[in-house]
C-alpha cells in the first residue's frame, strides 16, 4: 500500500466523517463544561486564598499546589478506576469533566491571583472610602480590572484544557480520539486518524493565533502607559 491510500484515503475518511463529527460534539462538550465549572472553581479558589482565614488560605495552597502538580490523565483514572472501590461511581463525560475542571481551577486560581494583586492598593482604599462593600467592590472595581491583565494566560489555559480533552478516552468517552481510533479499527486504515489530527488543528490553531494576539496586545497596551 502507498503513503496516500495508507494515510489519506479519501473514501476511508468519507465513510468515517460522521463518526469523527460525533466526537467533535462530545469533545466541544466536554471542554465547555470543563472550563464553565473550573474558572467559577478557580475564582472560588482565588478568593479563599487571597482574603479567607489562615485555616482557609492553607486549604486554598495546599489545593492549588497538589492540583498543579498531578497530571491530568493521572487525576481522571484516579476518579473513573479508582472511586468505585469506595461506591462514587461517575460515568466517563462526568468523570472527564471533573477532572480537566479540578485541574484547571488550580491555575485559573493562580492566574486570578495574580491578576487581582497588580490591582493597586489603593483602588480597595477608595472604594472602602465610598462605602462599597467587600463584594461590590471585588465586583464592579478590582475584577473589572484584573481581568484584562488575566484574559491572555486564561485563554491560554483554556486551550491547553480542549487539547487535554483527548484524555477522555481513556476512560472511553466517546470524544474525537476515542471514535477515530474506533474507526481505524473497525476499516483497517489510520486514516480517521489523519482526520481527527486535521480537526484538532483546524479548531485549535486559531484560538493558538488568538492567545498570541492578545498577549501582544497586553503588552502594547502596558507600553502605552
Amino acid at each position: 500500500m502507498d503513503l496516500i491510500s495508507t494515510f489519506f484515503n479519501w473514501e476511508i475518511l468519507t465513510r468515517s466523517f460522521p463518526m469523527l463529527m460525533r466526537g467533535v460534539g462530545n469533545t466541544l462538550l466536554l471542554g465547555c463544561a470543563s472550563i464553565v465549572f473550573g474558572g467559577i472553581a478557580g475564582l472560588i479558589v482565588c478568593l479563599m486564598r487571597l482574603y479567607g482565614s489562615k485555616a482557609v488560605r492553607l486549604f486554598a495552597i495546599g489545593y492549588i499546589d497538589m492540583l498543579r502538580a498531578m497530571p491530568i490523565l493521572v487525576l481522571l483514572i484516579l476518579i473513573y478506576y479508582a472511586l468505585p472501590f469506595i461506591g462514587i461511581r461517575f460515568s466517563s463525560f462526568t468523570s472527564a469533566t471533573l477532572a480537566l475542571s479540578l485541574v484547571l481551577s488550580a491555575f485559573t486560581a493562580e492566574v486570578c491571583r495574580a491578576g487581582i494583586e497588580s490591582i493597586p492598593r489603593g483602588q480597595f482604599e477608595a472604594a472602602s472610602a465610598l462605602g462599597l462593600t467587600f463584594w461590590t467592590t471585588m465586583r464592579k472595581v478590582i475584577l473589572p480590572q484584573a481581568l484584562r491583565v488575566v484574559i491572555p494566560p486564561l485563554t491560554s489555559n483554556c486551550v491547553s484544557i480542549y487539547k487535554d480533552t483527548a484524555l477522555a478516552s481513556v476512560v472511553a468517552m466517546p470524544d474525537l480520539l476515542k471514535q477515530a481510533t474506533d474507526a481505524q479499527a473497525l476499516m483497517a486504515n489510520p486514516t480517521p486518524l489523519i482526520g481527527a489530527a486535521a480537526i484538532y488543528l483546524a479548531f485549535l490553531w486559531p484560538l493558538v493565533r488568538l492567545v498570541n494576539h492578545l498577549e501582544e496586545r497586553g503588552k502594547q497596551q502596558m507600553l502605552a502607559r
